[in-house]
């Protein structure tokens, strides 16, 4: 057994004692079922962790996350957890949080080959041909970066508006706000980059499903 594999065992057994320290009846209340208020749709990076991010505790939030935090319309995973959450759990947020730094937007910005997850940095590569005019105008490397990082956060927004079960949600009155969100590793701080929707009416019109 490998040192690492160990320690992450023990780490286990240490958080159960601490948690049953502060309050014996922890691990039974969570047991009993979840009502979180928040879907987090986040990327994979391990340095992006949901829960501590927000100081939100076990049963806080309901977590989906992908390489670059990407909401892809015929992804049946994604579109599982969002379906659940909205129409089940009744969450009143959904959070899409992406980070500056992120791997693979930083990939779909170049032409290189990494296997596989080309089928994927692809769906990434359509957020900046959307958007490639302004930021092609942006000679710093680091800013184009950093903004293609936002914007591809308010793109997910916007796809996330676009489902049939976030409209639906909205047509039946359900009380649902879909936010973006950029996180900087190098500070801890989120920012709120103000894309905000609580109903469809800030989709182009074509996107307006009517029930």
């Amino acid at each position: 057994m490998s040192d690492f594999y160990k320690k992450i065992l023990d780490n286990n057994k240490q958080w159960v004692d601490n948690q049953l320290a502060i309050d014996p009846e922890y691990f039974k209340d969570l047991s009993k079922g979840q009502t979180p208020p928040l879907l987090w749709i986040g990327c994979s990076d391990s340095r992006v962790p949901a829960n501590e991010i927000i100081g939100a505790k076990p049963g806080e939030v309901f977590v989906h996350r992908n390489i670059a935090n990407m909401v892809v319309h015929s992804d049946m995973n994604m579109l599982s957890v969002l379906d659940y959450a909205v129409n089940v759990l009744k969450v009143k947020h959904v959070i899409v949080c992406g980070h500056y730094g992120c791997g693979g937007v930083k990939a779909a910005m170049g032409n290189d080959s990494i296997g596989i997850i080309d089928n994927w940095i692809r769906h990434i590569k359509d957020v900046y041909r959307l958007h490639n005019v302004y930021l092609d105008s942006i000679e710093n490397e680091e800013d184009r970066f950093n903004k293609f990082v936002e914007l591809n956060v308010k793109e997910q927004v916007f796809d996330l508006a676009k489902t049939s079960i976030v409209q639906g949600a909205w047509r039946n009155g359900q009380d649902l706000t879909l936010h973006g969100w950029a996180y900087g590793l190098n500070s801890g701080y989120v920012t709120d980059l103000e894309v905000n929707m609580s109903s469809n009416e800030d989709l182009d019109e074509v996107y307006q499903l009517k029930f």
